[in-house]
């Protein structure tokens, strides 16, 4: 155990008085004081280091913090460091026992004791360098929902954003300078005009859905609708098959090999916010509607590889799980798959062709695979009468790594 030397504390928008003995005694004592301008502003009767306001990008600033290990330093942020903020990210780099938090009531816990709100009844989304897009699967109706505001455009942004979906009715609370001697909250609804509101806010909304809002629903197997495609997509129903075989878990990594659309990427990181994803596409307009539809849908952080596999494999993250599309036809895409998962790992093909049933076949009593074919019929028009048509049967293969026979 080394003796602490990073300092992490919250401060409100009360600033100094806020600030317990200790806390104050911490940022006096220290070489050197990091934090936003607000902060700096707020904490400088007591800092006697050298203040640094974090830099752009935020990554340049724990980069600094590292630069100055050892030496006593302190970290201002806003209220609770561990709730959305630098805490969380530092922590990341260094051991719990190098710091000392000393937080203060979080934006979001003051924003729910002045609404009557439960925590455990709220979805928290930051738009703090992240796209207005980040909101479109968390649009559910009749829940509540806190948004971290970037600036003091956001309120309006959000507001046509969710006019644009359908939650036109739902009700806004902006909350400006929580805990301040200017705290001032007002409420609106979404269709209406706007005024203008201080940088420093927090938007709590109570959604309202109309008949014709976009909702993207929990389940998987999203409607074709959702995705924009060359028809080259993982149909609904055999998308709902396959991620239930891929069996997401929380912050796993999935390679989706050969992406089309990218309709099972997307629905593999909507299935929690923290899942990641690999699209690998070697056409570059079909790359480009994937990057589009992750936006639609939500999930803005899907990463996107244009290049042919199984070369452009070799330099991805590691994953936990992998798909491979109806296109298989090459085996060495399927070993060098293969190869790069952990113990654990799943690895989840569909073929539709002989040649992809056929690789599947080479392989499945080796890796104590099992292989299920998946037939749909949809209703169809026969002249003035109607059938069922079959759509082209899929062979599944599931397999996990370290159940070989």
């Amino acid at each position: 155990m080394s003796a602490p030397w990073l300092n992490i504390i919250g401060i409100g928008e009360d600033g100094v008085e806020g600030l317990s003995s200790a806390a104050q005694t911490l940022v006096r004592n220290a070489h050197y004081v990091i934090g936003g301008a607000r902060h700096l502003s707020l904490a400088k009767e007591l800092v006697r280091g050298e203040a640094h306001q974090w830099p752009v990008p935020f990554s340049k600033g724990i980069e600094q913090v590292l630069e100055w290990r050892g030496s006593p330093v302190a970290v201002l942020a806003s209220g609770d460091p561990f709730c959305f903020g630098a805490g969380s990210a530092l922590a990341k780099h260094i051991r719990p026992d190098e710091m000392i938090c000393i937080p203060l009531p979080s934006s979001i816990s003051l924003a729910c004791s002045r609404l009557g709100w439960g925590w455990q009844d709220v979805r928290v989304v930051s738009l703090c360098g992240r796209p207005l897009e980040t909101l479109a699967p968390v649009l559910q109706p009749d829940t509540r929902l806190i948004v971290l505001s970037a600036d003091a455009t956001t309120p309006a942004l959000v507001a046509e954003y969710l006019c644009g979906y359908g939650f036109g009715a739902s009700r806004l609370h902006v909350l400006e300078s929580l805990d301040g001697v200017d705290e001032e909250i007002r409420a609106f609804h979404a269709d209406e005009a706007l005024p203008e509101f201080k940088a420093l806010n927090l938007l709590c909304i109570e959604l309202q859905a109309s008949l014709n809002a976009r909702i993207i629903p929990l389940c998987s197997g999203l409607d074709d609708d959702l995705f924009e495609h060359d028809g080259q997509l993982t149909k609904r129903e055999i998308r709902a098959v396959t991620l239930s075989s891929l069996s997401p878990t929380v912050g796993q990594m999935l390679w989706d090999v050969g992406a089309g659309a990218g309709s099972i990427a997307i629905e593999w990181m909507l299935r929690h916010p923290s899942n990641r994803a690999i699209a690998v596409e070697r056409d570059p307009e079909r790359a480009a509607r994937i990057a589009r539809n992750a936006l639609s849908l939500g999930v803005p952080g899907l990463k996107i590889v244009v290049g042919r596999a199984p070369q452009v494999l070799e330099v991805l993250e590691q994953p936990d799980a992998i798909f491979i599309g109806g296109g298989l036809s090459d085996v060495e895409i399927f070993d060098r798959a293969w190869s790069a998962l952990p113990a654990g790992g799943r690895l989840v093909a569909n073929a539709v062709t002989l040649e992809g049933e056929a690789v599947m076949m080479s392989r499945f009593e080796r890796y104590n695979a099992s292989l299920t074919r998946i037939g749909v019929e949809r209703l169809d028009n026969v002249g003035r009468l109607h059938a069922f048509r079959p759509a082209m049967r899929v062979m599944q293969l599931v397999a996990r790594k370290g159940a070989e026979a």
